[in-house]
């Protein structure tokens, strides 16, 4: 059933639109079913709904990329918690989407039973001592005959604690050569690998995080993602992914926050009127309608140009672009909604609770907003640097 307000954030194509609708509707008894469990057990329950499910490009319309960006969209409108949106979102934008346009064919075949849920990926780039600076890291991977030889530790890895297989950048050449790093896949139950530390979170509590230690872990060559030294050019690609349309996780939690607040204020009597008959309320509440508004034609509109073909790597400007604005958005539609709701922001159980720190925490990952401001900035010629 379609809410008062929803009518107002629609406007993308008819079969996006019913794509947003059947997810939500699907998941909506789903998302009841497993409130409260642990994590692995939501993550699967919407995986057996297909949102890790990739179309084929020349088979569904709309096209692969803007029908997950639904997808998981509809979901998050049913409810679904904001740390699974943001799990699923990092695995299909992050990293299946990234695989199958660098794999050859029978490789990419070979694991296309992640979209199942059953097996789950996890992307380690960032180190102890920094991961906005791929070039500096010092986990290594050594080559030895017919396999590599991999020592080294990253941390502050999304799914690291449940994960199955791990995307792993690792140094196989000197200094700060674009040619120095090289990916790799490959199980986390290999001999050599372990789990680390695992962190507790104030923002998307309900995704664990950790790390990933590898004494001497021997992986078979065939393990390479790509070419030896192709690493920086896989990773360009996995972050464009990423800051293209991440943020799509998002969307449903943002629109139910907006929905809560119309109803608040356009229900509760304060100083002898409804609330939402205030300019200075109706001004917050159209501020957070259009941060929504903004939000979502900016990742349709990237998802659509993915559709189109375009390379994520060349779309690295306007990723960024999508994710600051986007990012941005969010916080601030997250503050209005706070300043709305008062008190009931903070108890728990109000319907009016808000969430600002897994808001604050998008303004970081995939690369902090401010160093994406940089990259920006040199796209336009400025000599700056990090």
């Amino acid at each position: 059933m379609t809410a008062p307000t929803d009518h107002l954030l629609r406007g993308g194509p008819a079969a996006t639109e019913e794509i947003v609708d059947a997810f939500r509707d699907r998941a909506r008894p789903v998302v009841e079913q497993v409130d409260g469990k642990d994590f692995r057990t939501q993550w699967q329950a919407m995986a057996d709904l297909g949102v890790l499910r990739l179309a084929d490009a020349d088979s569904v319309d709309p096209g692969p990329v803007t029908r997950s960006l639904a997808m998981i969209e509809g979901i998050g409108l049913a409810g679904a918690d904001p740390g699974i949106c943001y799990a699923l979102a990092s695995q299909v934008f992050g990293m299946q989407f990234p695989l199958r346009a660098t794999l050859r064919d029978p490789d990419w075949q070979a694991l296309a039973h992640v979209q199942d849920g059953r097996t789950l990926l996890c992307h380690a780039l960032t180190e102890r001592k920094g991961g906005s600076d791929p070039l500096s890291m010092d986990t290594r991977a050594r080559r030895d005959g017919d396999a590599y030889v991999l020592d080294g530790a990253k941390t502050f890895i999304t799914a690291a604690p449940v994960a199955d297989l791990a995307i792993v950048f690792a140094r196989t050449g000197e200094g700060r050569s674009p040619f120095a790093l090289s990916a790799f896949l490959f199980p986390v139950d290999t001999p050599g690998v372990r789990r680390g530390e695992s962190f507790e979170k104030t923002a998307l509590p309900s995704v664990p995080m950790g790390e990933l230690v590898f004494d001497g872990a021997r992986l078979p060559a065939t393990a390479l993602i790509g070419d030896e030294g192709s690493g920086l050019a896989v990773m360009s690609s996995t972050t464009a992914w990423e800051r293209a349309v991440i943020l799509g996780y998002a969307l449903g939690p943002m629109r139910l926050l907006l929905r809560r607040t119309v109803e608040w204020a356009g229900g509760r009597d304060h100083f002898g009127r409804r609330m939402g008959a205030s300019h200075q309320v109706a001004a917050r509440i159209s501020d957070m309608a259009l941060a929504l508004h903004r939000s979502r034609v900016q990742l349709y509109a990237m998802a659509a140009r993915l559709d189109a073909g375009v390379p994520a790597r060349q779309l690295a400007a306007d990723a960024a672009l999508t994710k600051i604005s986007v990012s941005e958005d969010y916080v601030r539609l997250t503050e209005h909604a706070t300043a709305l709701a008062g008190v009931r922001a903070f108890v728990p159980g109000s319907g009016l609770a808000a969430d600002p720190h897994s808001p604050l925490a998008a303004l970081t990952y995939a690369g902090p907003n401010d160093l994406l401001r940089v990259g920006v900035a040199r796209q336009f010629g400025l000599p700056v640097e990090n």
